[in-house]
């Protein structure tokens, strides 16, 4: 079906306008937004999507809704692994908490210009040559291979932001959302311009394997599309909200890969029963099954369930979220550039003495997992003195 250019139109305006509304009225004043503050916007944005989806239903009809809500929950999942690295990244440049949201902000707007651009350079492809199924379809099955291989702990720096850093002068220390800072006269890089050109970078990886998998699941551009940005739209707020979960969910990634193996092979498939390649059956198209759009919505469906319960239930994900989330806020509490709110250092506090409780409950066999971590238990000793001393400072006053 083609799409009027008039309702790209409304669409495109729709998306900028949303994009412009989260900036001026919730990210330019430099703020940690609260949990029901995130609850509420993931909730609108979550809405906004589904809302369109049915409009796509009722004025494109089954398949195109089909294929909308498939790619829509796809890309949605493969956004909430991105927060795993957007996390990792955060973390290292020891981004303060109030300004992640502007950080955040521009890989969404960022994500959406890159996989715009490798969205009409796909379906070019996929116009001009059937071929190119193929290889969507081997990106999808490399990937999902990757996905299964035990994650570093440590997170390499891309190229760009390594280069930045040995040609170009750059400061430690933040200016508060400023990308410049003048130190010692000189007119330098801020920490925080290293942190957007480590998530720009990283964007254009995750766009590489996000197009090929929602091109697996349709061909029309208005529904790839439309499906990525408002996979995108919503990311922000999602990141405040889930942040101390993303740790559980520990079959993610086996859920995931799974379902960009699933594509993959069903990329394959199309593109064998789509064939002109004159190695394969003498150029002519082979009879194989294809994969309809509904049985791809309910194997992805089915998967993400399957994969979050799992984690959520799992005991292994428990201690693993425990230990993680113990480690990450006892070094943020001790980072006083990190959150200069009274009221959230006492709610991080306060995580980590929920955290540290869940620790001393842990079975012997997941208590290995924090053994000869002299230093993770120094820092949260450390954290207990520096609040304990807060608290006298404050009874003194």
């Amino acid at each position: 079906m083609d799409v009027p250019v008039y309702v790209w139109t409304l669409t495109i305006v729709a998306i900028v306008g949303l994009l412009l509304f989260d900036f001026f009225f919730h990210v330019r004043k430099a703020h940690t937004p609260s949990l029901k503050e995130s609850a509420i916007w993931s909730s609108i944005y979550v809405g906004l999507a589904v809302l369109f989806g049915v409009g796509v239903l009722v004025f494109g009809g089954g398949t195109m809704g089909s294929e909308y809500f498939a790619g829509y929950i796809t890309e949605k999942a493969l956004s909430v692994d991105n927060l795993f690295v957007f996390l990792i990244i955060m973390t290292s440049f020891r981004v303060p908490r109030a300004d992640q949201q502007k950080v955040l902000l521009f890989g969404i707007v960022f994500s959406l210009i890159a996989r715009t651009g490798f969205i009409f350079l796909g379906a070019t492809l996929i116009n001009s040559f059937a071929w190119v199924f193929y290889i969507f379809g081997l990106i999808l099955l490399l990937t999902a291979g990757n996905l299964l291989k035990p994650k570093s702990a440590e997170h390499e720096e891309p190229a760009m932001v390594r280069l930045a850093k040995r040609f170009l002068p750059a400061s430690d220390r933040y200016d508060g959302d400023k990308l410049f800072t003048v130190e010692n006269g000189k007119r330098v890089l801020t920490p925080m311009l290293l942190v957007m050109i480590a998530i720009a970078g990283t964007d254009i990886l995750f766009a590489l394997d996000s197009i090929p998998a929602i091109f697996g699941l349709t061909q029309n551009t208005f529904i790839v599309f439309t499906a990525t940005a408002f996979s995108l739209m919503g990311l922000r707020q999602l990141f405040f909200l889930i942040d101390g979960l993303l740790d559980r969910l520990i079959y993610l990634s086996y859920g995931l890969a799974a379902i960009l193996g699933f594509i993959g092979v069903k990329l394959i498939l199309h593109a064998l029963h789509e064939n002109n390649l004159p190695f394969i059956n003498d150029g002519a198209p082979v009879p194989v099954f294809e994969i309809t759009t509904g049985l791809s919505l309910s194997v992805i469906l089915g998967v993400l369930v399957v994969t979050v319960i799992a984690s959520l239930v799992s005991p292994k994900g428990k201690a693993i979220n425990a230990i993680s989330g113990a480690k990450r806020h006892a070094t943020e509490y001790l980072d006083l550039t990190y959150e200069t709110d009274i009221t959230e250092r006492e709610r991080i506090f306060a995580k980590l003495c929920a955290e540290e409780q869940d620790l001393k409950k842990l079975p012997e066999k997941y208590k290995r997992y924090i053994r000869n971590e002299t230093e993770f238990m120094k820092n949260i000793a450390k954290a207990h003195t520096e609040h304990d001393d807060a608290l006298q400072q404050q009874t003194n006053t």
